[in-house]
């Protein structure tokens, strides 16, 4: 039993910090983010293959998708160009992609130490989800949740399709962050496990800091309680936007890079993965960060428990977790309309 409680809170603190993405992302931009999962096998193959000395091919398409966000800026300011702002926009969709692809090609053939393959995959990935939200959802920002929906699926069956592209279809499995091992008792934990419950709490603790104390992270509050009373306060809600991307990619291809040495992953494991912490941000309501926490290591108690004594149907008790949640959220909610456009 306290084998498999290690394992479950080993896979829970993965889970909590999918989770916590989605819950952001959802709450300042009203986007479900189904590609979360992307996030996730995009930083763990891109770290497995730099560690390989392999060159990723996800370098090149952060540049792609950043020349596609410099087009974009340049359409929605065709009316009012100024040098500065068009400066300003070559510098952070263009030449700053294009110096992290060289870096890449670099490093690709020098087999890089770890700490060089994980600055730089989490660098290419933040860039992919700031660059994504630029092209695919910020144009989408005012209209329905369902638009947004389908533009997520969109996205994810896209960047699933670019994965297979990029890293084929055989799975990889990255150099573990921390080596070395100890024993408490009759449990045995090993560096990567450390490594990730030390990274979930040091990432949990920061965005609390980072929510009640830095001004951005006031405003993505904000952002989330009231859009338009964000704006009308002088809040800029596409910015707030861009931050929640860049942070839920960022914590996405953590999650991956502390996955792959423990796992081997393919280019779609992370859809998978990703629906695991939809299923704890569910359960939190897409609202509550402390209570999407908490689902998320009960759920990954409950894969743990699943795949010991029920294996073949693991997938299904963990997905089954939501249909009690979901009725008792309905029965408490009080009815009203269907909104009208």
């Amino acid at each position: 039993m306290l084998f498999l409680v290690q394992d479950g809170i080993t896979n829970g603190a993965i889970y909590a910090l999918l989770g916590l993405a989605l819950v952001l992302v959802f709450a300042v931009t009203r986007v479900i983010l189904i590609p979360q999962g992307e996030f996730v096998t995009y930083g763990a193959l891109t770290y497995a293959s730099l560690a390989a000395g392999q060159m990723p091919g996800t370098a090149k398409l952060a540049l792609a998708l950043g020349i596609g966000a410099f087009a974009f800026d340049l359409f929605a300011a065709r009316k009012a160009l100024h040098g500065r702002l068009i400066l300003r926009s070559v510098l952070t969709n263009i030449v700053l992609p294009g110096i992290v692809l060289a870096l890449t090609v670099y490093f690709a053939a020098q087999k890089p130490p770890v700490a060089i393959c994980i600055v730089l995959s989490l660098v290419i990935v933040a860039m992919i989800g700031l660059y994504l939200y630029r092209v695919a959802f910020q144009p989408l920002a005012h209209t329905s949740v369902l638009v947004l929906l389908i533009a997520s699926v969109g996205v994810h069956l896209a960047l699933q399709g670019l994965g297979l592209l990029f890293f084929g279809a055989e799975g990889q499995r990255g150099p573990a962050v921390l080596s070395g091992s100890f024993t408490a008792g009759a449990l045995r934990f090993t560096g990567q496990s450390i490594t990730v419950y030390g990274i979930t709490i040091a990432f949990i603790v920061g965005l609390w800091l980072f929510f009640g104390l830095t001004l951005y992270g006031k405003a993505l509050r904000a952002t989330a309680v009231n859009r338009l009373g964000a704006r009308l306060a002088g809040i800029r809600t596409t910015l707030s936007g861009q931050i929640a991307f860049l942070l839920a990619s960022v914590i996405g291809a953590l999650s991956g890079i502390m996955i792959v040495p423990i796992t081997t992953l393919y280019y779609d494991s992370g859809f998978l993965i990703g629906l695991k912490g939809f299923v704890a941000a569910i359960i939190g309501g897409l609202v509550s960060y402390p209570l999407t926490a908490v689902a998320a290591l009960f759920v990954g108690i409950v894969e743990a428990f699943s795949s010991f004594y029920a294996s073949n149907y693991k997938e299904v008790i963990v997905f089954m977790l939501l249909i009690p949640v979901l009725l008792l959220r309905s029965l408490a909610a009080p009815a009203v309309e269907e909104e009208k456009d």
